[in-house]
């Protein structure tokens, strides 16, 4: 993908596109594969992910070995919030492990503006860690996109 490609569907957003951006955000992420993540944004996308900045996709992509080689056993599940004609806001959640088997839960909130190729030019996330037992999961499935008869986010009551 070039700097001119484009990703459908493009803004201005209606719930179903929304909806429709939001679970191929989550179908890449389930990827866990930081170069065809990195694809979905333009190449001087700005990020903020936590108290970490992050601009452009060179950075996105080392950023997401750096979290993954972290984040073990990852599952995501991202849950359309509120929509308008570039920007999308979502909530998720996801489970994971770090190299010493303990368990956690990632709770948190995006928010996201695309350029009119339909690529994610800005996101702001805010995420919070909650230690869980290993009992405690929910998310199973094997790694790669999540199931389409898998419960969603509102499932689970978070």
């Amino acid at each position: 993908m070039s700097a001119s490609s484009s990703l459908p569907p493009f803004p201005p957003f209606n719930l179903e596109t929304a909806t429709l951006k939001v679970r191929a955000g989550e179908n890449g992420w389930n990827s866990r594969t930081p170069e065809k993540v990195a694809l979905a944004y333009t190449v001087d996308s700005r990020w903020r992910n936590r108290a970490e900045f992050i601009a452009g996709r060179e950075q996105i992509v080392a950023f997401l070995h750096r979290k993954w080689e972290r984040e073990l056993e990852y599952r995501l599940i991202k849950e359309l919030w509120a929509f308008t004609g570039d920007r999308i806001a979502v909530r998720f959640a996801y489970e994971w492990h770090d190299d010493s088997g303990h368990w956690f839960r990632s709770f948190g909130n995006e928010n996201w503006q695309f350029d009119e190729n339909g690529l994610m030019a800005v996101r702001h996330a805010s995420i919070n860690d909650v230690p869980i037992q290993e009992s405690d999961r929910k998310f199973f499935w094997p790694q790669g996109p999540r199931p389409e008869d898998h419960p969603g986010l509102s499932s689970f009551g978070f």
